[in-house]
């Protein structure tokens, strides 16, 4: 997915509702996917680079402390060689002891150092996702209130909507098109990743999306049935 075309759509949707809808805050909230669109197409980049940092520096450490314990097992096996004699069966149970827990350590040493540079990655990709889900929660609500029902009375200050019917459908139809791009900008971080959690978060506000907007649908219906 061109994360470019993306913005490019949520930029010109902004546009439309800013000069159809211009005292109404629903276009502020389209400039706010717009910016979260840009976090995540520049994040991206940036990431990458500070990942790819971090596998290094991980790699690093992590053949430091393969060294570290490799020469240490190696300097008590050779300190056992040199005195074969010195030592009963007995006295080696706490040197194999020692290694064994010095390996066991080093192995989970190796493993947290081998995991850092995705568990980063995944910090990031999670926060966004989680203001993208909050997004959505905040259009949702902008719709909420814009039932049919409202439509009868005259005004704003009596309850009214201050809307017509084509207005409403018009209005209902760009929240639905901003569901839709903040799913499509979730969806973004599913191109280059095999995180369980960040796939299963990008499932999840894909399938919120979907079912918010078909809600949405279901008014415009209901406003063009009775028309």
């Amino acid at each position: 997915m061109d994360g470019g075309a993306v913005r490019r759509s949520a930029e010109a949707l902004q546009r439309r509702i800013a000069s159809r809808f211009p005292d109404r805050g629903l276009w502020e909230v389209c400039g706010e996917v717009v910016a979260l669109v840009d976090e995540v197409n520049a994040g991206s980049g940036i990431s990458r680079r500070r990942v790819r940092l971090a596998r290094l520096l991980s790699r690093i450490a992590m053949l430091v402390v393969v060294a570290f314990l490799g020469g240490a097992v190696t300097l008590a096996a050779i300190d056992v060689a040199e005195t074969p004699g010195a030592l009963a069966p007995v006295d080696l149970l706490p040197l194999i002891e020692t290694i064994i827990n010095d390996l066991v350590f080093g192995g989970i040493a190796v493993f947290f150092l081998f995991t850092v540079p995705e568990r980063m990655e995944r910090a990031r990709v999670l926060r966004i996702l989680h203001r993208l889900r909050s997004l959505a929660h905040v259009i949702d609500m902008h719709q909420l209130t814009k039932v049919p029902e409202r439509l009868e009375r005259s005004s704003r200050e009596d309850g009214g909507l201050g809307m017509s019917r084509a207005e409403l459908t018009r209005y209902l139809d760009f929240c639905t098109e901003m569901l839709s791009l903040v799913g499509k900008s979730a969806a973004l971080f599913a191109e280059d990743t095999t995180d369980g959690d960040v796939l299963d978060a990008v499932e999840g506000i894909e399938t919120l999306t979907s079912d918010m907007a078909r809600k949405v649908w279901q008014k415009i219906a209901i406003i063009q049935q009775e028309n």
